[in-house]
């Protein structure tokens, strides 16, 4: 059947041309339209619960900073005067509620006490799985030890590719400061993170 599409095809994903941009939506949410505002927040959420969880290192604070950051987002549309665009300035919201919540943790523990963890013979036996955890659960502490800029910077531009830009933007400091926290940020990891390399 001409036009009809084969089992082996991937979907058409193309993007939806009759949907309504971001900029219109919140144009609409600002006025009142909470179905306008429902799309935004269905369109952005997922992107923006990654960067908490990055952030942040739980799914439980990260899930309560991106609905905080929305209904701050509610209030505030009559202010959004689309400058950038309606993602940008939610990363931007998401990012300072995270920042927030970072500077109020109390460090867990100096970076001195990163001890040296000896290395497992081989790639699937228990030792090298529990080594494996053990790694992921390092570098947790060790983004804990950073302070909430240099987290922040450091998560979006090497974990979240943004560009400098984006980041200075996002953060509200400059591009040099920005280039300043991501460098003593991986220094940092690098020190704490040592026993792994």
């Amino acid at each position: 059947m001409a036009g009809a599409r084969t089992q082996s095809e991937p979907p058409d994903t193309r993007a939806d041309t009759t949907a309504p941009d971001d900029a219109l939506l919140a144009v609409r949410a600002a006025e009142g339209d909470e179905d306008a505002f429902a799309v935004l927040v269905q369109r952005h959420a997922a992107a923006l619960i990654r960067l908490a969880t990055s952030l942040l290192g739980t799914g439980a604070e990260a899930e309560d900073a991106v609905q905080d950051a929305f209904l701050s987002a509610w209030r505030r549309l009559p202010e959004f005067q689309g400058r950038s665009s309606f993602g940008t300035w939610m990363y931007r919201i998401v990012t300072n509620r995270c920042l927030n919540v970072l500077r109020a943790r109390k460090p867990v523990a100096p970076l001195e006490a990163a001890g040296d963890v000896p290395a497992a013979e081989h790639a699937t036996s228990p030792a090298r799985i529990t080594e494996g955890r053990d790694a992921v659960r390092e570098l947790g502490e060790a983004l804990d030890l950073l302070s909430a800029e240099q987290r922040a910077c450091w998560v979006l531009r090497e974990l979240d590719g943004r560009s400098y830009e984006f980041v200075a933007d996002t953060v509200g400091i400059s591009q040099e400061a920005v280039r300043a926290r991501v460098f003593r940020a991986r220094r940092c990891l690098t020190q704490a993170l040592g026993a792994w390399r």
